[in-house]
């Protein structure tokens, strides 16, 4: 019997990537996202997930794919993807397929021929390659310790306003 991988398969600004299934805790549709003034760069804002703010990463930002045209980037459609810990978010163009591929057809990439290592892996699908992100290399020490301080930041924000109503 084959042993298979689901990958969950993106849009990030017309470039077409997957994420293992086993790395995502679910799809989420885009909401009104906080944007701190300090933040910035691929720093698309912060969900209020249950009264913790979780930071949400612009992929096309951070991965330095050319953005789409303006009403493209405005899309009510985008998705956000939040990873097994509920730690993070990563803003897509769409959250496309799930789909099961057989472990032979997955190809691993040299971590030292991708920035941070960030692609694992690349898999045929509908007659193309799609490289597999690795969440947790995406960003690098540096960018993952200026966000937790921004979280904390945002964290001490939104305690300041006390409990909401029970």
């Amino acid at each position: 019997m084959s042993s298979t991988t689901a990958f969950l398969l993106l849009d990030v600004a017309g470039v077409p990537c997957a994420l293992a299934r086993a790395s995502v805790r679910e799809v989420l549709p885009l909401p009104d996202l906080h944007a701190p003034p300090a933040a910035g760069g691929p720093l698309a804002g912060f969900l209020n997930l249950g009264g913790v703010p979780v930071p949400v990463v612009d992929l096309a930002r951070l991965l330095g794919v050319p953005a789409r045209a303006e009403d493209e980037a405005d899309d009510p459609y985008r998705h956000l993807v939040l990873d097994m810990d509920a730690a993070m978010a990563f803003l897509v163009d769409r959250a496309d397929d799930l789909v099961v591929v057989l472990d032979s057809a997955i190809r691993p990439v040299d971590e030292s021929r991708t920035l941070n290592g960030c692609v694992a892996a690349e898999i045929a699908h509908g007659g193309r390659m799609i490289h597999v992100l690795e969440l947790a290399r995406l960003l690098s020490a540096e960018e993952h310790q200026r966000l937790d301080a921004l979280t904390r930041a945002a964290a001490g924000r939104l305690a300041s306003f006390g409990q909401g109503p029970a």
